[in-house]
């Protein structure tokens, strides 16, 4: 498995395995000590497994704050929409939730579904008949102190009505205004609140030749002359990429190069990205997209968030923690827990490349073309994780930075 010398050490890497190697100066490497969460780490809906979630070291979590539910008629508002008992177990966890809110009532646009834009959206932000904006500014009031992160809408570039990811049935023109006018009644209610741009699929466009919908996004706003003084009205972009972890620096590349010609330089965060397998015979999957195996799942999650490190983006979050109890047949199962709280090989993944990723001070990766090695400065020891492109085993021989390594495997075992 792992041979060295005074420069460099080789790995011989199998087709779908990623290795960890860990060269450490000084003293023996401490890898099990344990330690905080790092923030950067995340998993989607978190508090559905909660004590899953402390073990894998889960630091933060999205949450769902569906409209129509909390707000169903004009004068009803649940302040308990998020149990009160669940909020606080998670904050006193030292999970940080990121809200998203999403799906309006029918009273607030003419009953036209859960896709169509609120009504009132082009009145001033403080008029009550904007709808949006007195929702947002309320639920963000609500939650000052506790929530800071609020992410506005979901995967809006999703445009087939067929599909069940489909959520954004209005105009360009009018997701900026929802944008615009959620980021100023956010601002309002809470002045220190983070205002997350929708996650974007990128594929949804690409892969049917359209402009992507974060240009297209950005130059219609530059056409508003108090766009620049707002910070195009949003802290931060959210992406969301599955199945394919080579293409993480390609999107967040061109991400970065959208903003840099509108003299933007905002935080990316990657708030979904996972392989679902199909061959999980707890629940099997008969006609798949892609036939992701549990073992590949388990390393595209490693290679998913080693990647994002070195793209250098701001966090990381697998969607999602757990499956729902009902989920259907059909439905891909993206739960590192399954639905009868069973672990899939994926949950030791991610709690392994928290451990070993943990305090990363900068990253970098290399393709070489069969194989491809991410380097993380952690100060007190350097961390490569590599992976083999090929369907074929290749040795992989890379430089010795420290007089001392250990090679481990997916799941943090020490290998022989």
């Amino acid at each position: 498995m792992r041979t060295g010398t005074g420069n460099s050490v080789g790995v011989r890497v199998g087709r779908i395995a990623v290795y960890l190697l860990a060269l450490v100066l000084g003293l023996a490497p401490g890898w099990c000590g344990a330690a905080p969460p790092d923030p950067r780490f995340g998993a989607v809906e978190a508090f559905f497994a909660p004590f899953d979630a402390d073990e894998a070291g889960v630091a933060w979590e999205r949450v769902l704050f569906y409209w129509r539910e909390i707000q169903p008629e004009p004068d009803v508002w649940r302040d308990d929409y998020f149990p009160p008992e669940i909020l606080q177990r998670e904050v006193s966890s030292g999970r940080e939730i990121v809200g998203l809110l999403i799906n309006p009532p029918g009273w607030a646009n003419g009953y036209r579904g859960d896709q169509a834009a609120p009504d009132g959206l082009y009145l001033p932000v403080d008029d009550p008949g904007n709808h949006w904006a007195q929702f947002v500014s309320r639920i963000v009031g609500q939650y000052r102190g506790v929530i800071r992160h609020w992410i506005l809408w979901n995967e809006p570039d999703v445009w087939d009505s067929a599909h069940f990811g489909y959520t954004w049935a209005g105009s360009l023109n009018e997701f900026v205004q929802l944008t615009r006018v959620g980021y100023l009644a956010a601002k309002r209610a809470d002045p220190d609140c983070v205002v997350h741009l929708a996650g974007l699929t990128y594929w949804w466009d690409v892969e049917y030749g359209r402009r992507p919908f974060f240009e297209r996004f950005l130059e219609k706003v530059a056409e508003d002359p108090q766009a620049k003084a707002h910070g195009f009205y949003f802290d931060v972009v959210s992406l969301h990429i599955y199945f394919k972890p080579r293409t993480i620096p390609e999107i967040v590349g061109k991400t970065r190069a959208a903003m840099r010609r509108y003299g933007l330089n905002k935080p990316i965060w990657l708030d979904e990205t996972n392989a679902p397998p199909f061959d999980d015979p707890q629940h099997p999957i008969a006609h798949p997209r892609f036939r992701v195996t549990l073992a590949e799942q388990r390393a595209f999650l490693v290679q998913a968030f080693a990647l994002a490190l070195a793209s250098d983006v701001e966090r990381v979050a697998v969607y999602k923690m757990s499956d729902r109890p009902s989920i259907e047949p059909w439905e891909e199962p993206f739960g590192m827990v399954r639905a009868d709280g069973s672990r899939r090989p994926v949950y030791e993944a991610f709690r392994a490349a928290v451990s070993f990723m943990a305090g990363t001070r900068a990253a970098r990766w290399e393709d070489r073309g069969r194989f491809a090695v991410v380097s993380l400065d952690q100060g007190h020891k350097t961390t490569r994780i590599l992976w083999n492109w090929t369907s074929e085993p290749v040795v992989a021989q890379v430089a010795a930075a420290a007089p001392h390594a250990a090679v481990l495997s997916l799941d943090g075992q020490v290998q022989d």
